[in-house]
């Protein structure tokens, strides 16, 4: 098993077995941010992360469950002096959510701004279909100084990747974006030292079945062939990333 990687968004409580799913992560020694999708999620995963050493626990209100659950922000605002990580949130304009949008929209206003408000936050962020909408937010409500966003499963343009760069971004790679020619180039164009990796499981396949953290090594060896590294240095590159990022501010 190979030790040193780092998952930094997989949903580690939609697993058959959440208590097993955390000690997985410890034994194979996987940095795993596990997010969760409602607020009313995150205290049980803080529970069984605060126990390792490896996992960390993301309090989040996915942009996809906005529509019936925004009411919990209250509960979100409430939790939020209790962790550094906040995900998965966001927006999504794809046609499921649309109606949903506006609303989307007040909700991470008011989480980028209690972060902000806070300092030091690192927010783990999903942007399908809202990549503007969502810089245009970040720079808007926690600019740079006042935290960090990682951009999971980024999908923008090279020129919205700059613009993101410019904002203080980091962008988490799963092992889907490296499957075709045009997301390949997509995920060309981030810099090196803003990447990190990620599985999104077990939104993800492996083998015909959910991708867990320890499948993170693929996006691994797909970034290291990418960029002509040996999978060590990659490796290398995304802790000495995440070192950089969770020390960024004090």
């Amino acid at each position: 098993m190979r030790s040193g990687l780092v998952d930094f968004h997989c949903h580690l409580d939609l697993y058959p077995d959440h208590a097993a799913a955390v000690e997985r992560c410890e034994r194979d020694g996987v940095f795993t941010l596990t997010v969760t999708t409602t607020p009313k999620a995150w205290p049980r995963n803080h529970e069984l992360a605060s126990a390792t050493r490896h996992v960390r626990a993301a309090l989040g209100l996915h942009p996809q469950l906005v529509a019936d659950r925004a009411h919990e922000i209250g509960l979100w605002e409430e939790l939020l002096p209790r962790t550094r990580y906040v995900g998965e949130v966001g927006l999504d304009a794809g046609p499921r959510f649309y109606k949903s949008f506006e609303t989307q929209k007040k909700i991470f206003a008011r989480v980028l701004s209690l972060c902000a408000a806070a300092g030091n936050k690192i927010v783990t962020t999903h942007s399908v279909r809202a990549t503007k909408a969502v810089l245009d937010m970040i720079e808007q409500y926690m600019p740079p100084p006042r935290g960090r966003v990682v951009l999971h499963w980024f999908t923008g343009t090279a020129a919205e990747a700059k613009r993101a760069v410019d904002l203080g971004c980091y962008f988490s790679v799963n092992a889907e974006m490296l499957v075709n020619e045009k997301r390949t180039a997509i995920t060309k164009a981030l810099p090196l030292d803003r990447v990190l990796t990620e599985t999104d499981g077990p939104f993800t396949q492996t083998d015909a079945r959910p991708a867990t953290p320890s499948d993170v090594w693929i996006a691994v060896e797909g970034l290291a062939r990418l960029h002509g590294l040996t999978p060590a240095d990659m490796s290398a590159t995304i802790m000495r990333n995440l070192k950089s990022l969770l020390a960024e501010q004090s």
